[in-house]
């Protein structure tokens, strides 16, 4: 042979190697620190927590948060960040809001305003060793973002001096104006009033030039600090050498293209949104000339995405509404809170190895976008979008030193029953990106089709790896959307909406759906009896593939008048023709049946006979216990969920169960005794949820197993709407059902 042609086979070999062994870089979770863990002795946990705005010292081993319901701040040692340790926390005798690291002390920016007429506040200096507030600062108003300079020798601080949102209906102007203020900064941390001073920027704005409301400030190389006045629609740059106003721009308005603009429980971005005020939050700059802001909206404004400005106030990139769909495609749209869309607020930068990196948090979409700045006059490249790990998003900390990416989730929905405020830790590693589990195509116009709240599966009976899911009432329109699960993340290729006569049909909470042998599906909708307008039973409705209604079938009066609002939780189907028969899980016990028991009913549809017979559910430690699901895996073999209703620490139950009906008759409705089922365990799904590193989540409501043996489970994200809307789509791999 050649040496020419062993020279070419030996780099063809090497250059093989080499893609092979080389990952992408992505962000993936380590942990999650519910700041619950973190309370002060003798603090009532049932109060509000918040982690809002997040710092680290030098090293990165040690976090600060601001916890203004409790007027302190807390410490999270991150030393292992696999690992964190609560690290306790400090009285600030005020409302933090915001921080930052110098040396061994927290500069901490603390409200004690009297009213939105009476601002005040101070800067405080916290000994993170003795955990002591040594010194307060007057900053002469209401602060808000605090950034310290890249020599660590000056600190800034947004007075901003907000205004009343219920007075005139939050109209601008409202006096006292907001400035900003610069201070000296020492080696050792500590701040002298001596060094103290204030610039002013009423004049500037042709929104309420007279009231300034500043809201974030960053510091470049140069010293020079970004302003963002929100309400103001208003960008101003100060020299903190001089302390004078060197430049100052409206942040302008952007026109966007296929955004959904109504609240009406349909995700469609089909609308457009013309001359949409920016109103920048918050604002890093990239390097010495040019700036990232996220357009969150807070006045008349939001512009839904984020925006890379030069340093004289020229647009070098506008995301317009690729970020919110990036956000649609991965199910964290939250369509009932969709005024301003995902609101960006959050933005961080830095450098991690030889990418600069952009983080892009949405507040209400509980989620967070990278993307990498590729140079002054090039667009950045989005590289993946990371789950806030809670609820909220709101203070965004790199730490590229470590390779470490911290996200402060600010909303607490502990007193729903939800999840409780978080602190969420990333690393960055070649690796495959954990998160997105599932994701969604375009639809045939070419735009992102929307989808949340997945209730219910079934498995197609011929084709491997495709699946077919069902999202609840959060969404107006029932709807079924169709899966490749071979993909990963698996995708959703196809949305089906439920019709009758052409129209969706109304009222429908689909949590189950089984693939009927003879064509079309089976749904199962949860009712809601109970409810005081518009109450509703449980059904079963058949469609054809094209999800065109073709039988609706109600309950007999012997199960309505027992029923609760805890319906329908899944269907399964067994036997074909005459023999065809609807197995569909209660989720917990009606009025008629004893503690402890749920039913599972059967139906015929020859001969349109209800039986049923009763489900022994485990015993809850908290809350309650019930089905999600129902799956036939034989001619009289089904596996079930059973879960409680338990989120985080508090989640215990999380079971796939299987139970055999070969032995058991079913007992005609209005029995007087129901025959028990023996159930077996299949699984406990705990370890699959925890594998995700995050809050275990309480909804597991689907499962279903392919043609090909391969099981899966869903998670619901409850359409975004008070949780972190998460999705874990997991593939068990082929596991022992009997």
């Amino acid at each position: 042979m050649k040496r020419s042609i062993l020279l070419a086979i030996a780099a063809g070999l090497l250059s093989a190697t080499s893609l092979t062994a080389a990952e992408p870089l992505n962000f993936n979770r380590l942990s999650v620190f519910p700041v619950i863990r973190n309370l002060p002795e003798g603090a009532d946990p049932a109060k509000e927590t918040v982690s809002e705005i997040i710092s680290t010292n030098a090293e990165g081993t040690l976090l600060v948060y601001t916890d203004s319901p409790g007027n302190r701040i807390g410490l999270v040692d991150i030393t292992d960040p696999a690992a964190p340790k609560a690290a306790g926390t400090v009285a600030v005798e005020g409302e933090p809001t915001s921080v930052v690291v110098v040396g061994n002390k927290a500069l901490v920016a603390v409200n004690t305003s009297k009213s939105y007429t009476e601002p005040s506040g101070y800067l405080g200096v916290v000994d993170l060793t003795s955990k002591k507030l040594e010194k307060k600062i007057d900053v002469g108003g209401q602060p808000d973002s605090v950034a310290v300079s890249h020599d660590k020798k000056t600190i800034a601080i947004a007075i901003e001096n907000e205004r009343n949102e219920k007075h005139n209906d939050g109209a601008l102007p409202q006096l006292p104006a907001g400035f900003l203020v610069l201070a000296d900064v020492g080696a050792d941390g500590t701040v002298a009033e001596a060094g103290v001073r204030r610039v002013e920027l009423t004049g500037l704005a042709a929104v309420a030039p007279e009231d300034p409301e500043p809201e974030f400030v960053d510091f470049n190389a140069n010293g020079e600090v970004v302003v963002t006045m929100q309400e103001n629609n208003h960008i101003v740059i100060v020299d903190s050498k001089t302390n004078k106003v060197v430049n100052h721009f409206p942040a302008g308005a952007v026109t966007l293209e296929n955004v959904d603009t109504k609240r009406d429980g349909i995700i469609s971005p089909t609308d457009r949104i013309e001359n949409a005020l920016r109103e920048p939050d918050a604002v890093r700059w990239i390097d010495a000339d040019r700036f990232v802001t996220a357009n969150e909206g807070d006045y008349k404004g939001g512009a839904r995405g984020f925006t890379v400005f030069n340093r004289d106030g020229t647009v070098a990139f506008e995301s317009g509404s690729a970020f919110e769909h990036e956000v649609i495609r991965i199910g964290h749209y939250p369509d009932k809170r969709n005024a301003k869309g995902v609101e960006p607020e959050g933005i961080a930068f830095g450098k991690f190895g030889a990418d600069n990196l952009i983080f892009v948090g949405s507040e209400r979409g509980s989620v967070i976008g990278v993307y990498r700045d590729e140079g002054a006059g090039k667009d950045p490249t989005f590289l993946q979008l990371i789950p806030g790990g809670g609820i909220g998003p709101e203070g965004l900390l790199a730490i590229p030193g470590r390779d470490l990416f911290v996200v402060a989730n600010e909303t607490d929905r502990r007193e729903d029953g939800g999840q409780g405020t978080t602190v969420a830790i990333f690393k960055r590693e070649a690796a495959p990106a954990a998160y997105p589990t599932i994701v969604s195509g375009n639809d045939s116009a070419g735009r992102p089709i929307g989808w949340g709240a997945l209730s219910g599966a079934a498995a197609d009976l011929e084709k491997a790896g495709q699946l077919y899911v069902v999202s609840d009432s959060f969404y107006s329109q029932g709807a079924i959307f169709v899966v490749d699960a071979t993909q990963k993340p698996a995708r959703i290729v196809e949305k089906i909406v439920v019709t009758r006569n052409g129209e969706p049909l109304a009222n429908l909470d689909l949590e189950g759906i089984a693939v009927r042998p003879a064509g079309g599906f089976w749904l199962a909708s949860e009712g809601n009896p109970e409810r005081e307008k518009n109450p509703t039973q449980s059904q079963i409705v058949r469609v054809d593939a094209k999800g065109a209604v073709q039988e609706v079938i109600e309950l007999p009066e012997a199960l309505t008048q027992h029923a609760t609002r805890f319906g329908f939780e899944g269907i399964a189907v067994t036997g074909t023709g005459d023999a065809e028969t609807l197995w569909v899980a209660v989720q917990r016990e009606w009025k008629d049946d004893p503690k402890g028991h749920a039913k599972i009913l059967a139906y015929k549809p020859a001969t349109k006979e209800w039986s049923a017979v009763h489900y022994p559910l485990d015993k809850p430690s908290k809350g309650w216990i019930g089905l999600s699901e129902i799956t036939a895996v034989g001619d009289d073999s089904f596996v079930v969920i059973e879960r409680d209703n338990q989120i985080g620490d508090n989640a215990a139950i999380k079971k796939l169960y299987r139970f055999s009906v070969k032995d058991v008759k079913p007992a005609a409705i209005g029995a007087k005794e129901l025959p028990v089922v023996k159930k077996t365990l299949v699984r406990d799904l705990l370890p699959d949820l925890e594998a995700a590193k995050g809050t275990t989540i309480e909804k597991v409501e689907s499962f279903t197993v392919g043609k090909d043996g391969v099981a899966y489970i869903i998670t619901d994200n409850d359409g975004v709407d008070g949780s972190s809307g998460e999705t874990q789509f997991i593939n068990l791999g082929q596991i022992k059902l009997n």
